[in-house]
């Protein structure tokens, strides 16, 4: 069994509208000079062969045509 993290973030250029949202809210919060923000997910699993996680993200975990993701095995 193998763990495996996977993050998930918009591509560059797409637009990402809780990054936006989070870096509105930042200066209200008290918070400067933070910029650029960006939201992701990050799912964590366990798995008995690796080979199929890069499927499993573009089938399920991620839209590629808006999504990059990264794969860590552990």
């Amino acid at each position: 069994m193998i763990t495996a993290t996977i993050l998930i973030r918009p591509k560059e250029g797409i637009l990402d509208a809780q990054g936006k949202a989070v870096e509105g809210a930042l200066p209200a919060l008290g918070f400067s000079g933070i910029e650029h923000v960006r939201v992701g997910r990050i799912v964590e699993l366990h798995a008995e062969n690796a080979d199929q996680l890069e499927e499993l993200c573009e089938k399920l975990l991620a839209n590629p045509l808006i999504e990059d993701y990264e794969i860590e095995i552990s």
